[in-house]
């Protein structure tokens, strides 16, 4: 998760593949959930529409925007431009920088 870039994003289940662990997107979201926020870009995941999937209520779902607007990327709503801002990471990182 920390390979995300700046003004990119990833979807839970992108998450969960890449850690070879396919259809266990809830468990990326429980392992955010339960980290340590400040250590790991969790404003940069969305679930797999581009959607922030914090309740409103929230007030994490508010810092999720901002952080995610402060980093240039295009929101309508609560949903993420996945055209222009999903992370495709190369070969080289898959093989190369991934540490799960």
């Amino acid at each position: 998760m920390s390979l995300i870039p700046y003004s990119n994003v990833a979807s839970y289940g992108q998450i969960a593949d890449l850690a070879g662990l396919p259809n266990r997107a809830r468990m990326v979201s429980k392992a955010l959930k339960s980290s340590n926020i400040e250590a790991l870009p969790w404003h940069r995941v969305v679930n797999s529409q581009g959607k922030i999937s914090i309740a409103p209520s929230d007030p994490n779902f508010r810092l999720q925007l901002s952080l995610l607007r402060e980093e240039g990327v295009e929101l309508k709503g609560s949903r993420v431009n996945l055209t222009k801002h999903r992370w495709q990471p190369s070969l080289d990182t898959l093989l190369f920088e991934l540490n799960f």
